[in-house]
């Protein structure tokens, strides 16, 4: 059998439901983004706020929400290594669509990535282990403070310290990894805390009330920080690069953590025979394999994502180059927008005018 028990069957349905949504929720979110950079002239990837004022960005973030909210469901009844991985679907859906509605082309070797993905999710779904049985947050607890788990959350919280404090002001805006390394750092904590909050919550459902302790609610308080970190620093990245970079790159990174941090603190694999691990593992590889492929097949040689050696346009220059409707002119990626460092400021000046002409 697929599934050896219900919990892991409603788990991986609820990780279903939820891919669909949050890859749908990076398109909308994005012409969100979009149209707010072209009504206020400032865009969220350089301190902007206007997309809290459009009502495209809040559909997104409505179905954002409906699938946080399914994910974070599964992750009670199924552990997180099978639940973590299927978040590669969501990957597929952005992408596909972001070719058909974004216009951000996925070339075909990038439909080899979308079966491997599949492929994939298939062997580490017909190989999970089985979801640990836990009687009370407490429990929870012990597993949270053990020395192991604490040397990751320390780990964590200096990585992303140093992220968010030097590397984001210096090369945040040129250097994909930035954005999304704060964003799958914390949301390895936020997965964790996110299991024992909802068993909390269907512990006491089930009559053994847990919002009596405390540690209920330190689990909440870590839930919120941290969530609300993911929120603004994905915004900056889904402002600043390309949709079909940065969701296959933030799902691997964070796919990844999540899984070493469940690994740790809640033993997901003790128990399991040595085929069944090096399934999870093989499986897990090859969904990397695929997202990984998705993100080479990307132009990059008009992408400024790994790339310094160009100038990024200004705040309120970047707006003029969307149109009416919100949608970025066709000039954006061309090279005369994006002069190199050996231009002189006398040429940047006149490729900067160029392009606005052209544009105009």
């Amino acid at each position: 059998m697929v599934f050896s028990s219900n919990n892991n069957l409603i788990g991986f349905i609820l990780a279903l439901v939820s891919s669909l949504f949050i890859g749908c929720s990076f398109i909308i979110k994005k012409k969100g983004l979009r149209k707010a950079a072209a009504n206020s002239g400032l865009r969220a990837g350089y301190g902007g706020y206007a997309y809290l004022l459009e009502p495209l960005w809040w559909f997104g973030m409505i179905a954002l929400i409906i699938g946080e909210v399914a994910n974070c469901v599964a992750y009670v009844f199924a552990p997180a290594v099978l639940v973590t991985p299927l978040g590669a679907l969501s990957i597929i859906v952005s992408s596909v669509l972001a070719h058909f509605i974004l216009k951000e082309k996925l070339h075909k070797l990038g439909l080899l990535g979308c079966v491997m993905c599949i492929s994939g999710v298939i062997v580490i779904v017909i190989h999970a282990p089985q979801e640990r049985p836990i009687s009370s947050v407490q429990e929870i607890w012990i597993m949270a403070t053990q020395p192991a788990f604490l040397l990751y959350t320390g780990s964590v919280l200096v990585l992303v310290f140093i992220l968010i404090y030097h590397f984001a002001p210096e090369c945040g805006h040129s250097n994909v990894l930035v954005f999304t390394g704060i964003c799958s750092l914390m949301g390895s904590l936020s997965v964790m805390s996110v299991k024992a909050l909802g068993t909390s919550i269907k512990l006491t459902f089930e009559g053994n009330n847990q919002l009596v302790y405390r540690e209920t609610w330190v689990f909440m308080s870590i839930v919120v920080v941290s969530v609300l970190t993911q929120m603004n620093y994905l915004n900056k990245a889904l402002d600043t690069f390309n949709t079909v970079i940065v969701s296959p790159i933030y799902y691997v990174m964070f796919t990844t953590l999540t899984i070493i941090a469940s690994v740790i603190m809640f033993k997901d694999w003790d128990g399991q025979s040595p085929g069944n691990i090096m399934s999870n593992i093989c499986g897990f590889i090859v969904v990397l394999s695929g997202t990984i492929l998705l993100h080479a097949t990307k132009d990059f040689e008009r992408s400024s994502s790994f790339r310094g050696r160009r100038t990024p346009l200004s705040p309120t220059l970047s707006a003029h180059l969307y149109t009416d409707d919100g949608e970025l002119s066709d000039h954006q990626d061309h090279e005369e927008l994006y002069p190199t460092e050996d231009c002189s400021p006398r040429q940047l000046t006149v490729h900067l005018d160029s392009g606005l002409m052209r544009n105009s």
